[in-house]
């Protein structure tokens, strides 16, 4: 079964960005289901999206949406933050 996500935004083009999006959301997606802590940096180098990419999906999972996700975050210092996605089973 395949998912359709609506995603928004000022600069969103269906035809442009949809697809990226959902393949982004689906490997954030995996790797983070596993409810370990890792910076945007870490996930940037896991699953190959840009770091702002990743913060804007990860703040997506939080909206209803998306499944109105737990997201968590450890300040680690010198303005670094760690991110634990915790999914509605």
């Amino acid at each position: 079964m395949q998912v359709e996500f609506i995603f928004d935004g000022a600069d969103y083009v269906h035809e442009r960005d949809n697809k990226r999006l959902a393949k982004n959301h689906f490997k954030l997606k995996e790797l983070m289901q596993d409810e370990h802590f890792r910076t945007l940096g870490e996930i940037s180098a896991l699953i190959h999206v840009p770091e702002a990419s990743v913060s804007a999906a990860l703040r997506d999972f939080r909206k209803e949406k998306f499944g109105k996700h737990i997201l968590n975050k450890k300040y680690l210092g010198n303005g670094l933050y760690s991110y634990q996605l915790i999914l509605n089973k």
